[in-house]
């Protein structure tokens, strides 16, 4: 349930109300707004029911909310969160445009793909090291010596780096090397690993489960929230359907509807939606304009030559172009960047 206070509440009354919640075994989540503050009460609510909140002169009405997820409930926190990692923000009206190779191959492709994302406008540097492949046999990533490239691409050109975590015996490793976190699609319900990522300090970006529904995946963010981690950025990824002509079905409408039912932003990534370069483009710029608070996509020096994911790589002057795009659209939908 979540407990509305009139705007002339003190932070007296707030802190008495807070410990009173607390006091029974409960937790809170506050969020203050311009004119009201609301208190999100999480647990057995019956455990409140000798507790004379409703009556207190500070309180003005109690919602109750039939959601599963509440942290992650737009009605336990109205105004949008706003991610900020070094000098980028995601959420709010700003963009993050995370793009780079899927995987990390050799120091020079890593520097030449940053250096020209970093060029056209990208502000988040991606690259795998650990790679989840449907074939055990299939290049695995760099693992270790890819993270250094990646934080040394990143300290060079000025960007935050994301990099995929695999299992919680990595959480330390990648916390090392990368500023955020990426749970993929095979991840998105592995409930020991989110619990994991919730207790570290860096953001994480949650990728859709290839056949979550959006009740599902947020419900994945509020495994992660529950243990201490806010700062939560969902990535459309593309459902897996019936359709075979793309390689997921890019999920569009699932925007708006992420953004009546959460604050928490949400990024789209066509890369792996489309499974196709010449598909890429369309679809990013669809997102940005329905809404999205950025995109993910892959960008490769030579896609022809790349170990994996090579098909849908866009190449370096392809993201260039399309950056060019999403800058003509930014300021017609109200959106920015916040380039390093």
């Amino acid at each position: 349930m979540i407990i509305v206070l009139k705007p002339t509440a003190s932070k007296e009354e707030i802190d008495h109300i807070v410990s009173m919640i607390e006091k029974v075994g409960l937790r809170t989540n506050i969020s203050v707004g311009e004119t009201q503050t609301i208190i999100g009460v999480i647990g057995d609510k019956t455990k409140l029911t000798n507790t004379p909140i409703a009556s207190l002169a500070s309180v003005d009405s109690i919602v109750q909310v039939s959601k599963p997820y509440k942290l992650a409930s737009r009605d336990f926190h109205p105004p949008d969160t706003i991610i900020e990692i070094k000098k980028v923000k995601i959420g709010g009206g700003n963009l993050g445009i995370i793009a780079g190779p899927c995987s990390i191959e050799s120091e020079y492709q890593l520097m030449t793909i940053a250096e020209s994302v970093k060029e056209s406008g990208g502000n988040i540097l991606r690259g795998g090291a650990y790679k989840p492949r449907t074939s055990p046999y299939s290049f695995q990533g760099m693992g270790e010596e890819g993270l250094k490239l990646l934080k040394k691409a990143g300290a060079e050109f000025d960007m935050p780096v994301i990099t995929e975590i695999m299992d919680s015996s990595m959480v330390s490793i990648i916390e090392e090397y990368s500023d955020i976190l990426q749970i993929g699609t095979r991840n998105a319900q592995n409930y020991s690993l989110l619990k994991e990522v919730g207790k570290s300090s860096k953001p994480v970006v949650l990728k859709r489960g290839m056949a979550q529904t959006i009740e599902e995946w947020l419900m994945s963010a509020e495994y992660i929230m529950s243990e201490g981690n806010r700062e939560v950025v969902l990535c459309e990824r593309g459902i897996r359907t019936f359709e075979t002509a793309t390689r997921n079905t890019l999920d569009l409408i699932a925007i708006p509807v992420v953004k009546e039912k959460t604050h928490l932003p949400i990024i789209v990534d066509p890369s792996h939606a489309a499974g196709k370069w010449q598909y890429v483009m369309p679809m990013a710029l669809a997102a940005v304009t329905a809404g999205a608070d950025g995109i993910m996509v892959e960008v490769h020096n030579e896609p022809e030559k790349a170990i994996s994911d090579g098909a849908q790589s866009l190449k370096m002057e392809k993201f260039s172009i399309l950056m060019g795009e999403i800058k003509k659209i930014a300021p017609v939908i109200g959106v920015g960047f916040n380039l390093n």
